[in-house]
């Protein structure tokens, strides 16, 4: 076993778990991370094993909203039974929710090639970091937040499915995108925050699985090594865990300031570290 790939694989996943629910970006920190730290690994450095860090922070989801699941999803099966909401705001979010799913995964399966070969550097990344905060500096000025996540309409669920899309670019942050404009809809930071974790359920949940198939598969061409996979994917669900619970906390009495620095501050070690390779 190469323990320094164990390492970097559990530095991997506890980077993701947090990143992936604080708005800073996890795609794009997976991107950094082994740019500034010099590791070349083809595992590492693979969308691939992005994607299954990923299926980690999906068993947080799970693990911290399942009681919500349990009631969202059976919501939605009566409402196609009974082909009416009953004035149920459980009936409403599980459709609210399957309205947000469609446009990334549109984009997932249309472009994920291009995602993968063209937006997966350093430098792009660095950029999506600063408009990614200047998106959430003016949602965090400009948003009413007066709106709990079940008095959405449906174009506003799209349009923030829209934006879930964009955040498959890394740099741009799934949960940094989807609270900016669940708070350019009206809704408060913690319904935001709570209304962009479920919609990530579903598209991870597919996204992690079709890259199971790939890799199990061979598709992708990687040597796949199991203990690196397994540490990083724990240590994923482990930090994701801990990031929920903290952002929902600092969002029911704080701004995203803190984010919108960090993600410039960031930015601007990325551009000086290329300056100076």
């Amino acid at each position: 076993m190469d323990l320094d790939l164990v390492v970097q694989a559990l530095v991997m996943g506890i980077v993701q778990g947090l990143t992936e629910f604080l708005p800073i970006s996890s795609s794009g920190h997976l991107v950094l991370i082994p740019y500034l730290a010099d590791w070349d690994d083809a595992f590492i450095t693979s969308l691939q094993f992005s994607v299954m860090l990923h299926l980690g922070t999906l068993a947080a989801l799970l693990i911290y909203f399942w009681r919500d699941w349990l009631r969202i999803v059976p919501a939605g099966v009566r409402a196609i039974r009974d082909r009416s909401f009953a004035g149920d705001p459980d009936r409403r979010l599980a459709w609210l929710l399957a309205v947000t799913v469609v446009p990334a995964s549109i984009v997932g399966v249309l472009f994920d090639d291009v995602i993968e070969s063209s937006l997966r550097t350093p430098g792009l990344v660095a950029l999506l970091l600063v408009l990614g905060a200047a998106v959430m500096w003016l949602a965090d000025r400009w948003g009413a937040k007066r709106r709990t996540e079940s008095e959405l309409g449906f174009p506003a669920a799209l349009g923030i499915g829209m934006a879930q899309a964009l955040a498959l670019a890394p740099g741009v942050s799934r949960s940094g995108i989807t609270i900016s404009a669940g708070l350019f809809a009206g809704l408060t930071r913690e319904a935001a925050a709570r209304f962009g974790f479920l919609m990530a359920t579903p598209i991870t949940a597919g996204a992690g699985l079709w890259e199971v198939r790939a890799l199990m598969s061979g598709d992708t061409g990687l040597d796949v090594p199991l203990a690196p996979l397994i540490v990083g994917m724990v240590a994923a669900l482990v930090a994701g865990l801990i990031a929920i619970g903290f952002l929902l906390r600092y969002l029911r009495t704080r701004s995203l300031s803190i984010f919108v620095a960090y993600r410039l501050v960031l930015a601007a070690i990325v551009v000086v570290a290329f300056l100076n390779p």
